[in-house]
């Protein structure tokens, strides 16, 4: 293997691996600190914070350093290459690119967005001097709202790493961002009328390092140390982005994409970094309630679990193959699972079927053309398919049922008379059921519907159970290309709200708590699809299913 000293430590990498020198010191526990490098955009080496001193290790022994300090991001390493990071003549450099890039800055940090995750921040405490010697006035330009609709530039803080520019040419391909005028009068800047607002546009916020890309969403909303960070998956459509759930005081604020080699990368897209807010909509299911004719009461939990089990104990005994539950591709796979094995103890003749699989217009793939076509290979794609979960639900259903037949196959049974009672399961955020279908529910003797938000089918259901979303709760998606990735709870569901899995853990009469790792051992022995999901945990960057 090929062998890089950083600082007189000695690493290995592997021979097929093509690195640079900041993540070959990344493997020494090395720091190079650096602005305009990213991992998924062409390198420019204009920031000049990465620079460092470069040699190479002779068959002899001995050590030849090149004369000038070259930057890390830009030489690539290999076998026998010495790379210091610490000497004073990089530590001078360093100061010296700092005070640079602060000659304009504002001291905006007690109002700015990015203090407390801010490279500029960081790398001045850690590299930097300890007070400035400008003594002219500083340049001002103004701020630019109208960069985007979800985004606001704030022109002085920008330090023209141009990682925006360059995200909106490679990865989105749309090119809205640019860099104007010349010398210490460049900024970024947009065409006339033509802002940044294509569908993947957020994500300029999350790599500029420093203040001057921020998001309108979460504009002067928190303190970014205020924030609890849970790891997550993006729920809006198939693709399955990993991402980290901010939090504060059970509110959340934010969604960011977290870097997934074997998912989606480093990006997301707007609609699901926008689309959480309906997790703080005033409508929510927020109450168990039990309906008694056209009255529904109120219940608590232990009462509601009570009743419904002994009607689902009966349901089962008076007519086992009129008994069936439609699964969400909303669940996680440990809720589908805990619902199927619960029912097919009351009966082996319960019936399943999958719920409506929410599709908008064409995979969206990325970067696009002038034309706007899109140029393969794709960087990014958003999924026609809007749910995270359909692919572990078929799992489920093709174990307990043998196969997956959809709501529609459902109704018609109910219309049919073979299915008396139903159990359904809800959870997207849109309108799922119409009027005309949940009107065919209303002759069912038996109606639990489980859901985060009202619906036409909770109007006419005999118990509604109030459950949680993707932040609410813990489990497994698995998205459209088998990745199974964990969700963790970051917050409560509303009021007397519980998590699915609670909730179906206590309707089964389990003993103690519903822990998603246990279950997933219990599942991955007893479902072949499942099987790589025996671990428990399932890392940072999931695992894939079976086949």
């Amino acid at each position: 293997m090929a062998t890089v000293t950083i600082n007189g430590k000695t690493v290995e990498i592997g021979d097929q691996e093509r690195l640079n020198a900041i993540q070959a010191a990344r493997l020494a526990g090395v720091e190079i600190p650096h602005y305009c490098w990213h991992p998924a955009l062409s390198v420019v080496a204009s920031c000049r914070m990465c620079l460092i001193e470069v040699g190479d290790r002779k068959p002899d022994g001995s050590v030849a350093m090149q004369g000038k300090l070259m930057p890390a991001c830009q030489t690539p390493v290999k076998d026998g290459t010495v790379i210091v990071t610490d000497s004073d003549k990089v530590k001078t450099a360093q100061r010296a690119t700092l005070e640079y890039l602060l000659l304009n800055h504002p001291l905006d940090c007690p109002i700015c967005d990015q203090a407390g995750e801010c490279y500029l921040q960081d790398y001045t405490y850690r590299y930097g001097r300890a007070h400035s010697r400008l003594q002219e006035p500083k340049l001002q330009r103004q701020d630019k709202h109208y960069i985007g609709d979800q985004i606001v530039l704030f022109t002085d803080r920008c330090v023209m790493c141009t990682r925006c520019v360059r995200f909106t040419r490679e990865i989105s391909g749309t090119a809205e961002l640019q860099v104007i005028n010349r010398g210490s009068h460049e900024e970024i800047d947009i065409f006339p009328g033509r802002p940044c607002n294509n569908k993947l546009a957020g994500n300029v916020v999350d790599i500029c390092p420093v203040g001057a890309l921020c998001s309108k969403d979460f504009l002067y909303q928190q303190r970014v140390w205020w924030l609890k960070t849970t790891r997550s998956v993006c729920p809006n459509c198939s693709t399955g982005c990993s991402i980290v759930v901010d939090q504060n005081k059970e509110h959340v604020y934010r969604l960011r994409p977290r870097p997934n080699p074997q998912g989606q990368g480093y990006f997301m897209c707007d609609e699901g970094r926008f689309g959480f807010h309906y997790l703080h909509r005033e409508d929510r299911l927020k109450e168990p309630l039990q309906r008694s004719g056209a009255e529904a009461a109120v219940c608590d939990w232990d009462d509601m679990l009570t009743a419904l089990r002994a009607a689902l104990a009966r349901a089962a005994a008076k007519r086992p193959s009129g008994l069936a539950a439609v699964l969400s591709p909303w669940m996680t796979v440990e809720e589908g699972y805990l619902i199927a094995k619960y029912l097919r103890s009351l009966s082996p003749d319960v019936r399943f079927a999958l719920g409506p699989v929410r599709q908008v217009g064409q995979d969206d793939r990325y970067p696009k053309d002038v034309r706007g076509n899109a140029v393969e290979p794709a960087k990014f794609v958003i999924r026609a398919e809007k749910c995270p979960n359909r692919r572990g639900i078929e799992a489920i259903l093709r174990h307990f049922e043998g196969r997956v037949i959809g709501l529609d196959d459902m109704l018609g049974q109910i219309a049919a008379g073979t299915v008396e009672s139903l159990y359904l399961f809800g959870g997207d955020p849109e309108p799922w059921i119409t009027p005309e279908q949940a009107a065919g529910l209303s002759a069912l003797k038996l109606l639990v519907v489980q859901d985060i938000l009202p619906s036409p089918a909770s109007a006419v259901a005999h118990f509604v159970l109030p459950g949680g979303a993707f932040a609410e709760r813990e489990g497994t998606f698995v998205n459209c290309a088998g990745l199974a990735q964990a969700i963790q709870r970051a917050v409560a569901p509303p009021d007397e709200a519980w998590p699915d899995g609670r909730i179906l853990w206590q309707l089964a009469g389990r003993r103690g708590l519903f822990h998603a790792p246990t279950l997933r051992q219990e599942m991955a022995h007893e479902i072949p699809a499942l099987a790589p999901l025996a671990a428990g945990d399932l890392g940072e960057w999931g695992v894939y299913e079976a086949g």
